[in-house]
C-alpha cells in the first residue's frame, strides 16, 4: 500500500502504529495507516489480515469490594 520514501512500516512490524494516517475519523475514534492497518482511540488495532491487537488495559488494577 504504502507509495512513499522511506517505506512505512508493514502491519507485522513491531513499530506499525509509525504508518502515515490516510483516513482519519476522529468523530467515530479510528484511523486508517496506509499499511492498512486500522487504529483505534482506545489503542486497539485491526490488521489487514483480520488480526486483532487487544487495546492496552495497563493502569486498570480492580479493588476489592
Amino acid at each position: 500500500m504504502c507509495q512513499h520514501q522511506p517505506p512505512c512500516p508493514t502491519p507485522g512490524d513491531p513499530d506499525r502504529e509509525a504508518a502515515r494516517v490516510m483516513a482519519s475519523h476522529p468523530e467515530q475514534g479510528w484511523s486508517l495507516l496506509c499499511n492498512g492497518v486500522v487504529v483505534f482511540d482506545d489503542t486497539g488495532e485491526l490488521l489487514p489480515d483480520g488480526g486483532v491487537i487487544a487495546p492496552n488495559r495497563f493502569g486498570y488494577i480492580p479493588t476489592a469490594a
